[in-house]
């Protein structure tokens, strides 16, 4: 088996990523489609002065094993979410992720639009020590394709911001008061400047 990943070593191709390398990457990837995309959110006044979004550096201690639990009440519960142009979004709860991180026990609620018929992916939107001072006062975002174990990894190094942190014309989902974490997260999107 040595011998094997030996060869293939030597075959040629592209080393495999680590992975901070793999993070900047997705990074360097976000920037070119905000600079270039007509899918980007920023505005095109903007998008000519755009010079890269503003990250803390990449730190694996913010990657965690989470397990998602569940609960008949979750599934059928409609809640109702602020959002940035004062409107209310209908989100089902899915249920809580429930994580260590940095030593303190910590739960996020996980939820879908009330739309989705497939819930196959969970929202997870939160604030915490950072929020207002370092990042968005608004919150960031974190997404995750559902699992069948409802065994989960949340890697707040890819904690974004949302949309209307760039364009106020975007309608952005405030994260709910059991989603505002007691800690600070330097890890993921940030304000430039700080």
């Amino acid at each position: 088996m040595v011998l094997a990943a030996a060869i293939a070593g030597c075959a040629g191709g592209p080393p495999a990523l680590g992975y901070a390398d793999e993070l900047l990457a997705e990074r360097a990837e976000k920037d070119r489609m905000f600079r270039q995309d007509t899918a980007s959110p920023l505005l095109p006044a903007d998008q000519a002065s755009f010079a890269g979004l503003a990250y803390f550096p990449p730190d694996e201690s913010y990657r965690v094993p989470a397990s998602l639990r569940v609960s008949p009440e979750d599934a059928r519960r409609i809640i109702q979410m602020p959002t940035s142009t004062g409107l209310m979004r209908d989100m089902v709860r899915i249920g809580s992720l429930q994580f260590s991180l940095k030593g303190q026990a910590l739960t996020l609620g996980a939820f879908a639009e009330a739309t989705d018929q497939r819930l196959d992916r969970l929202f997870v939107p939160f604030t915490d020590l950072t929020t207002g001072p370092e990042t968005y006062a608004g919150g960031r975002y974190l997404d995750l394709d559902r699992t069948a174990t409802g065994l989960y990894v949340i890697d707040f190094n890819r904690a974004y911001h949302p949309y209307c942190f760039y364009n106020p014309q975007y309608d952005c989902p405030y994260p709910p008061p059991e989603n505002r974490l007691p800690v600070p997260v330097r890890a993921g999107e940030r304000t430039p400047d700080t």
